[in-house]
């Protein structure tokens, strides 16, 4: 999963310098946030914000009106979450082909917030989000993948602009 993590704008004035960058800028940290030209366009313009909580409304809003098409941007910006290299062998393999399944089935690259989950425990939770969703109707899936996207760019935003 790609992460803010290097983006201008972290420490304690991240929200202040997020909000003062020039407009390029700001869309280009935003494009890593959450790959859609158009939301990270619709944020930019948007600035300043002033408050976290109000940058955060903002990305669940523009996350919701976004067209199948800008959210298929979105999912070609990401990668699929993986395992550690020091993971045994058969991990890797039995992740790989999760996500074979899940691609062929789905067409896109599988997505999963892992928020509030200690990295030891992100392989099973990737694991068992991937075999549970393989059982989803395409329209249900749809629905679950825009969720997961708007809680990782929540997720990378906060990262963005919050101090370590």
């Amino acid at each position: 999963m790609q992460s803010c993590a290097s983006t201008p704008g972290r420490g304690p004035s991240g929200l202040l310098r997020f909000n003062a960058a020039p407009a390029d800028e700001a869309e280009g940290v935003l494009l890593k946030c959450y790959g859609s030209r158009r939301w990270a366009e619709r944020l930019a313009a948007h600035r300043p914000y002033p408050d976290l909580d109000a940058l955060l409304a903002a990305v669940d809003e523009a996350s919701y009106d976004l067209s199948p098409a800008d959210r298929a941007e979105a999912l070609a910006a990401e990668s699929a979450p993986g395992l550690h290299p020091d993971a045994p062998h058969a991990a890797h393999l039995a992740l790989s082909a999760a996500h074979a399944a899940y691609e062929s089935r789905f067409g896109h690259v599988f997505v999963i917030c892992l928020d509030g989950f200690r990295p030891a425990e992100h392989p099973d939770q990737v694991l068992a989000g991937i075999r549970a969703r393989l059982g989803h109707e395409p329209e249900h899936e749809r629905v679950v993948t825009a969720d997961e996207m708007r809680r990782l760019a929540r997720g990378r935003m906060i990262e963005l602009v919050s101090s370590q």
